[in-house]
């Protein structure tokens, strides 16, 4: 596929970024649909910013805490990515809640996710890709993996096993999105023929 037809896609992170990492991994085969235009940080010191810098991606650091406020930050976020002419928006880490003006479910919401989960003794735990939505982790979810919940697992064991699972599934979603087979209507997500199936299949584990 050539370059000119590939979606402009900007990630946003906070910390070291493995899930952008595993974006920028799957950009690099010739049939991938996305490209990756830019890597934008709230945290000038996220270690992301050198791994996308490694790659040959634009970055641009954001320090959340002199910018102030969250509509400052989500200014500047909308700017650089208008200024990438970014396509698509994808959150790899991305630790702060937006502002309505700046938007384009999980079971359990916030960081500690996998914690929350060892707390209430589920069976099953994993992860979900989700459309951004001014709710924090509230948005239509678009597709989950799950991991069986082992005796004696602690939120560690359950992160280690539930991150495989995201650096499959998260690239898989991206480029069926940036393909048009996955949209957002009236805040349901939308499938092609055959989508869901296929990518529950692929995020299950």
């Amino acid at each position: 596929m050539a370059d000119m037809a590939r979606k402009q896609v900007g990630i946003l992170i906070s910390g070291r970024g493995s899930n952008m990492a595993a974006l920028i991994e799957a950009a690099r085969a010739e049939a991938c649909a996305y490209e990756i235009a830019c890597v934008i940080s709230n945290r000038p010191d996220a270690a992301g910013l050198q791994t996308a810098r490694q790659a040959g991606i634009t970055t641009v650091a954001l320090d959340h805490k002199t910018l102030g406020t969250r509509d400052a930050l989500d200014t500047a976020m909308h700017d650089a990515l208008l200024a990438n002419r970014v396509d698509l928006v994808a959150c790899a880490g991305f630790m702060r809640i937006m502002t309505a003006g700046f938007i384009l479910l999980p079971l359990f919401k916030g960081v500690d996710t996998h914690q929350q989960a060892v707390q209430a003794g589920v069976r099953v735990h994993g992860c979900s890709v989700h459309f951004v939505s001014a709710e924090l982790d509230a948005g239509a979810i678009i597709a989950q993996g799950v991991i069986k919940v082992m005796p004696g697992d602690d939120a560690d064991a359950l992160a280690a096993r539930v991150l495989p699972v995201e650096h499959r599934l998260y690239p898989s979603v991206l480029n069926a999105l940036a393909e048009g087979r996955i949209r957002l209507e009236n805040g349901h997500t939308v499938f092609s023929d055959n989508e869901a199936a296929s990518l529950s299949t692929l995020g299950a584990s």
